[in-house]
């Protein structure tokens, strides 16, 4: 079975508890459990760790198949399920430490760079607040990113934004997530009281963006072209997929509903023409989505097997494109929300959780499109000073 048909096989658990996971304020024991048996949590971890080592295409597949029955539970795979391909880039020592006993280890994150990471003989010093960590409380360690000094690139100093692993004892997490969309998540807060983290747990992101082509330590042994594909167009991707399986999920329940509400006047709603014109805009918005994250996977995939890099002005196009696409997701479930009456805007109304899931999951920071649109634009018109983002 391919990751998307596990995750469709999981889809009764997943739907059904998801109302239970947003009411708690995280995944139910039922939708983590749910979640492991599809696989999509170490679908992107080496074989050698027992992992899946799969293609960026199937896993973005996943994401949305797991996201139409449960944004939450998808948004949770899409960063967690991620976290395996990051740490198999670290040393052989630190994967050994992370691996060894628990290969099944599930370590969350939160690169919201508000906590403290200071270089200091042998590692790091780390120590804050970092929000917004999904899936904190099913995870046994945590990836935090914050700017570490300044790192000189080619004469030019750089911030140097560094991602650090910590330990389960190594910090403590506060409830802090009473939102209206995705609250299933659990994206609580982290935080960090005066940590020493060893050289051997930390990474610095620049690396991953100014140094494509030179070989990161994991590298050596995590060969394989999953792990050449650029962290930046990665990362922003399975972002978007997360989106965008909350946006069909959205659909799917509206589409439900329509066939067969009727108006207060008697009529089937899904005999009018504005509700019909309304659901085929939706679709052909839905569907270039998915598409246009599917073509960026599949590329990412083909550079990584011919051992090429993407040109800087290519990396932010496909930054730009998934993010848009994401966006468009978006806007299809607007164009459905505008023709589903007042009464969705009930708070017990189906249409209405579904909504607010689509619209926390489009506020994320690496979907907004504006400066991805100017990073790409710019370059392809030979700007002097491109908008700079992750690449």
């Amino acid at each position: 079975m391919t990751l998307a048909e596990k995750a469709r096989a999981a889809a009764p658990v997943l739907a059904a508890s998801d109302a239970e996971s947003g009411a708690r304020g995280r995944l139910t024991e039922e939708a983590w459990q749910a979640l492991q048996s599809t696989g999509v949590l170490r679908a992107l971890q080496p074989a050698r760790w027992g992992g899946g080592e799969t293609s960026v295409v199937e896993y973005a597949d996943a994401i949305i198949e797991i996201g139409r029955h449960s944004a939450s539970a998808g948004w949770v795979a899409s960063v967690v399920g991620v976290h395996p391909w990051q740490i198999a880039l670290f040393p052989e020592e630190t994967q050994a430490e992370l691996w060894g006993d628990t290969p099944d280890r599930a370590i969350a994150s939160s690169y919201t760079p508000t906590g403290r990471i200071e270089k200091v003989d042998g590692g790091y010093r780390v120590s804050g607040r970092w929000s917004f960590s999904s899936g904190i409380e099913w995870c046994d360690g945590v990836l935090l990113g914050g700017i570490a000094g300044t790192r000189e690139i080619n004469g030019t100093e750089h911030p140097d934004f560094t991602a650090v692993i910590l330990d389960r004892a190594d910090y403590r997490v506060e409830r802090t997530w009473d939102v209206a969309g995705l609250r299933g998540t659990g994206s609580n807060d982290v935080v960090v009281d005066e940590v020493f983290v060893p050289e051997r747990r930390g990474q610095s992101h620049l690396f991953y963006t100014h140094g494509l082509g030179t070989p990161l330590p994991g590298q050596e042994l995590n060969d394989g072209a999953l792990y050449r594909v650029p962290w930046a167009g990665l990362f922003n991707l399975i972002i978007a997929a997360g989106a965008i399986g909350a946006a069909q999920g959205f659909m799917d329940c509206w589409v439900a509903e329509t066939r067969t509400r009727r108006t207060n006047y008697g009529q089937m709603l899904r005999e009018e023409g504005v509700v019909q014109r309304h659901l085929a805009d939706a679709e052909w918005l839905l569907d270039a989505a998915r598409l246009k994250v599917r073509r960026t996977a599949v590329e990412l995939m083909e550079y990584a097997e011919a051992r090429q890099v993407p040109s800087r002005e290519q990396r932010a196009y496909y930054r730009w494109d998934v993010a848009k696409a994401a966006n468009a997701a978006t806007d299809a479930a607007q164009e459905l929300m505008r023709v589903s009456s007042g009464r969705s805007a009930f708070l017990d109304h189906p249409l209405q959780a579904k909504y607010q899931d689509v619209v926390s999951a489009s506020s994320h920071a690496f979907l907004y499109a504006d400066p991805l649109a100017r990073a790409w634009a710019g370059r392809h018109l030979g700007s002097d000073n491109p908008v700079e983002v992750h690449l």
